[in-house]
């Protein structure tokens, strides 16, 4: 029964900006720390942001951090990643999930290339 539909990713250029977002639902999303996730070509899956339940408390992964911005509407069931300044390195799938983990979604691919 859980869930999670993640949107907005695209083709993007250096520099540039996308938001996320990931439709939870199938468990108590306001009760728990929500995260995103990223899966570039050949690599694993690496923890990229992380919030705390009702956004008390925000993290990222050295590689974002000052460029992503990670926020929750918990009326709407919905996390929200927010990216700037998109490096080609970003590329990849990106996915949401619950701590601790549930089913993953299909996540929505990210690629950021002239």
């Amino acid at each position: 029964q859980v869930q999670f539909v993640e949107s907005g990713g695209g083709l993007v250029e250096p520099g540039g900006s996308l938001r996320l977002s990931c439709a939870a639902s199938g468990f108590g999303f306001s009760s728990s720390t929500m995260r995103w996730f990223r899966q570039g070509p050949g690599k694993e899956r690496e923890l990229v942001a992380w919030i705390s339940r009702n956004g008390d408390v925000a993290d990222y992964a050295d590689s974002v951090k000052g460029r992503f911005s990670i926020s929750r509407d918990d009326a709407k069931n919905t996390l929200y990643l927010q990216m700037g300044s998109l490096k080609p390195e970003d590329t990849a799938v990106y996915y949401c999930n619950a701590l601790p983990a549930r089913a993953w979604g299909q996540g929505t691919p990210v690629t950021v290339s002239v």
